[in-house]
């Protein structure tokens, strides 16, 4: 099969109707690496870069609550950087570049599951509207 590792999707296919910060970016621990105190966090395998992980809600209005909620991993040498809150709103709309997606089975549920992982976050483009609908 052709297909080896994570799988490389789009931004807009994994939350066509955006996504916004709903938590602090934090360094994911490698549990099974942490001993005795000491504390070890986690380097993704294939590239050796530290993983950060942010939660972020799915704007989707037809999500389920369930799964609104969502953690991203990120993959970057240093602390990605939230980007600045938008004036007059109370959550920060945020994009992931370099996305992909890696589906498991979850070990407590036996259900279908996914983790998401990107190479950086930062502030949404805005879509210029072409000219005849300006």
């Amino acid at each position: 099969m052709a297909i080896q590792g994570p799988i490389p999707i789009g931004f807009d296919q994994v939350f066509p109707h955006g996504c916004y910060l709903v938590g602090e970016v934090e360094q994911v621990k490698d549990f099974d690496a942490s001993a005795n105190g000491r504390t070890v966090f986690a380097k993704d395998k294939a590239t050796g870069e530290l993983v950060w992980q942010v939660a972020v809600m799915d704007a989707d209005p037809a999500a389920k609550i369930s799964q609104k909620t969502i953690a991203v991993k990120i993959l970057a040498p240093t602390q990605p950087v939230a980007p600045p809150a938008a004036p007059g709103l109370p959550i920060i709309p945020v994009e992931f570049d370099g996305m992909t997606v890696t589906p498991y089975v979850a070990q407590n549920t036996g259900r279908l599951a996914y983790s998401i992982r990107a190479t950086g976050m930062r502030a949404p483009r805005t879509h210029a509207k072409p000219k005849d609908q300006a």
